[in-house]
């Protein structure tokens, strides 16, 4: 198998330059309209991959590479961005490591600005439980806004299925968050059809996974989930918090 490569944002040469948000946004439309609603993550892979060549970035949190592996069948090399924020489970930074070695992709460490040592000197320790939308903005958010910076696409992973919050996902839409073209090949796929995908492909798999977390963010805001709860029952438990902000 091809391997992939790590490296730290901004450390190669930029992608090309991007076309403006009008021809993006229409873009968007078109692919939209060409795709359907029913296309296969292939077919949406695909047409990324034809779309924006050079210009795709991967947005993956490491519960599992089968998106990254989708869009690398189509995209060998594409970036595949790690947003690292500081507080994730040690399973979760082994699953990226396996990703960079294993895979076809070049893995894109995305950091924040500060370090957890410094946003606790600066905000106080424990951010994320006196205000977690500001943790989030700080440690996913901001960093994720500049590291798409120059692409002209992003390839998500939300599904469907994973709650009331992501029910309508489109398979392409524009980001008007982020300013470019948003792509979400497994959009119709279900929690045991990403699980089937990864079991047989062979495609590296965090640990958590099945241990009770179908939904994996940053350890401090995560927690086993009930069953036949809510996949994301456990990300920000016992908060009305749903989301990071990266998904508006």
């Amino acid at each position: 198998m091809t391997t992939g490569t790590s490296r730290a944002r901004g450390t190669t040469t930029s992608p090309p330059a991007r076309r403006s948000t009008d021809e993006l946004r229409a873009l968007a439309v078109q692919g939209a309209r060409e795709l359907g609603p029913h296309a296969t993550a292939d077919d949406v892979a695909a047409w990324a991959a034809r779309t924006f060549p050079g210009t795709l970035a991967v947005a993956c949190s490491m519960a599992d590479a089968v998106l990254p592996a989708v869009v690398a069948n189509r995209a060998p090399g594409v970036d595949v961005l790690f947003l690292d924020t500081g507080y994730h489970f040690a399973e979760t930074y082994g699953t990226r490591d396996q990703v960079a070695h294993e895979l076809d992709v070049t893995v894109v460490d995305v950091t924040p600005t500060l370090t957890v040592a410094e946003q606790d000197a600066k905000y106080g320790p424990r951010l994320h439980e006196r205000d977690p939308a500001a943790c989030c903005r700080m440690r996913k958010v901001e960093p994720l806004r500049a590291a798409l910076a120059g692409y002209e696409a992003w390839v998500t992973g939300i599904r469907r299925d994973e709650g009331p919050t992501r029910a309508d996902t489109p398979l392409v839409t524009f980001d008007e968050q982020f300013g470019l073209v948003k792509i979400n090949p497994l959009a119709a796929w279900t929690f045991d059809e990403v699980v089937d995908y990864a079991n047989d492909h062979r495609v590296p798999v965090n640990l958590l996974l099945s241990d009770g977390y179908p939904s994996i963010g940053c350890e401090p805001c995560t927690q086993r989930a009930e069953p036949g709860s809510d996949l994301r029952a456990g990300r920000w438990a016992g908060l009305a918090k749903t989301e990071c902000g990266l998904h508006q």
